[in-house]
């Protein structure tokens, strides 16, 4: 919309649907008290013209906004406590939650308008451009968490150090005597499993040690990708001794298959996860990952949305909190470099 353009007004929609004001106020505020052929004649036209709720005044932000939060997939472990910080930030602060999954239906950004969402928060969800173009001119603020692609500028996003924990993964393998070490990653073009692959990449090299092609493997963030590329791993003629997974899903397959070839882990394969999600605490063996503060992340990203959805500035287009190794019982120096036995 150009800057000088006039805007929508109620009374332009009234009046091209032949209604009053009363009613048109009526179908923005999700009143249900309209019939339901007037209803869909004064949302087509709300499309039409692209009507914007005044929905962003400081006067309605300081009541309670309400914040849709989107997710693609399962409610998995790693979404879970992203959605358990989520809405403990927005108790904090008085605000409301809607959780929903990512959708592809036409005009939905202005129906989240209309409905009284304020912001938007995406979690493990892909925004085209013509989602991101729907997003600005409903005026709707996105907050991207853990962005599996490059941040657009026009949104904001709150992630972890990635790199910093794939180097810290290998690392700690590395000090264990390991030298063929893998990584099994999620999609090859997400940004969070580029760094946990460069992470790795760049342990592997400070320590003079090769990567073979056949040791790095992109696939999903899931158990099956765990299973079958770990299958794979174990198939060659000189497998790995350890493996670095891209999220504890993933590692939890590499346990799996292993445990199928009657390899003990970590006496025979040692095994690292990313996220320390609960399945990580509960697997057996207990798996040595990195730590994202997944709830945290979630505060933040709760928290920017609702500064956004009040008109203030962000110094920061993406946040990143820090990553931490935490070493549990799935980690173990290679057999051949372990004291004999008297």
């Amino acid at each position: 919309m150009r800057p000088d353009a006039r805007r929508t007004t109620l009374a332009d929609i009234a009046r091209a649907a032949g209604v009053s004001v009363a009613t048109v106020s009526k179908v923005v505020n999700g009143r249900g008290d309209v019939a339901p052929q007037t209803r869909t004649r004064v949302q087509e036209l709300l499309h039409q013209h692209d009507y914007l709720a005044p929905v962003f005044r400081h006067t309605e932000a300081v009541e309670s906004p309400t914040i849709e939060v989107q997710f693609r997939g399962g409610l998995k472990s790693y979404v879970a406590e992203t959605l358990e910080g989520i809405i403990d930030a927005a108790s904090e602060s008085g605000a409301s939650v809607v959780i929903s999954k990512a959708s592809g239906a036409s005009h939905w950004a202005r129906d989240l308008v209309s409905a009284g969402r304020r912001a938007v928060i995406a979690v493990t969800s892909v925004y085209t451009t013509a989602h991101l173009n729907e997003l600005a001119r409903s005026g709707l603020p996105l907050v991207v968490l853990d962005p599996l692609h490059l941040p657009d500028s026009r949104i904001h996003s709150v992630g972890a150090t990635n790199f910093a924990g794939g180097l810290a993964a290998t690392r700690h393998l590395l000090s264990l005597g390991h030298r063929r070490v893998s990584y099994l990653g999620g999609p090859a073009m997400a940004v969070c499993n580029q760094a946990r692959l460069h992470g790795y990449r760049a342990a592997m090299e400070a320590g003079g040690l090769p990567v073979p092609d056949a040791y790095t493997r992109p696939g999903e963030f899931t158990y099956e990708t765990g299973l079958l590329a770990a299958a794979a791993l174990l198939d060659l003629d000189e497998p790995p001794t350890a493996v670095f997974a891209g999220n504890d899903e993933i590692a939890v397959g590499v346990v799996e298959a292993a445990r199928a070839r009657g390899l003990r882990v970590p006496e025979d394969l040692s095994v690292v996860g990313f996220d320390d999600t609960s399945l990580a605490r509960t697997a057996s063996p207990p798996l040595t990952t990195v730590r994202q503060p997944l709830r945290e992340m979630g505060g933040a990203a709760l928290r920017t949305a609702l500064r956004l959805a009040n008109g203030e500035r962000v110094d920061s287009h993406h946040i990143e909190l820090a990553t931490e190794l935490v070493v549990r019982a799935s980690t173990a120096p290679p057999r051949a470099a372990s004291p004999e036995r008297g």
